[in-house]
């Protein structure tokens, strides 16, 4: 019951905010098919107003696709109710976005911090993307009946897909004021750090 209500909620948001996507489709593409694009972004701010709200709204979605195909399905997780299994689900969700929030407030550098705050929300750009790709892809392989096996590998595919592009455009991004060591570093502890753990937390709790 809880997973159907959720569902209803998440369509009805997103159909009220259909609108501001389509007037931010444009920058979602410029984002994704060159650096400049994200900067570009940032420099309207009620474009990444609209940005900012966009991905908010769609962490549900993203719940309920995790919940929906077992995205993120350790042991210790199995044996809950269908409710508390979803709402885990969020709690380890918000868990990752505020380690990643925390990892960029002490790694922030001291100079320079335009380049490194515009890697950082470039992230909210992607998500909106892998988001949109998900939706699309679960969609129509749903109506054409295929299996949840199948549905979870298009999944994975297009998710690890999504998230090599933004690690390429936040190096590309973070260069523009790191030399090639720093930008390495950064994206370890920003970004390889925090993924892992939660890759690893699926896989060995």
């Amino acid at each position: 019951m809880l997973f159907n209500v959720l569902v209803i909620v998440s369509v009805l948001l997103e159909v009220t905010m259909l609108k501001r996507f389509l007037l931010f489709f444009p920058y979602l593409a410029d984002s994704f098919l060159r650096t400049r694009g994200s900067a570009v972004l940032e420099s309207s701010v009620r474009v990444s107003t609209d940005r900012n709200i966009l991905a908010l709204t769609l962490l549900l979605p993203a719940v309920l696709l995790m919940y929906r195909y077992r995205l993120y399905d350790p042991i210790f997780l199995q044996n809950l109710s269908p409710n508390l299994y979803m709402l885990s689900l969020l709690g380890v969700l918000m868990a990752y976005l505020m380690l990643r929030l925390l990892l960029y407030v002490l790694l922030k550098p001291r100079r320079r911090f335009d380049f490194y705050r515009l890697a950082h929300r470039a992230g909210y750009t992607y998500f909106i993307l892998l988001m949109l790709l998900l939706l699309v892809t679960v969609g129509v392989l749903a109506l054409v009946h295929c299996n949840d096996l199948t549905i979870r590998r298009f999944i994975y595919i297009e998710t690890i897909a999504v998230y090599a592009v933004f690690l390429l455009r936040k190096a590309q991004i973070l260069s523009m004021s790191c030399n090639p060591l720093r930008t390495f570093l950064y994206l370890c502890g920003l970004e390889f750090l925090p993924t892992s753990l939660l890759v690893l937390s699926a896989v060995l709790l």
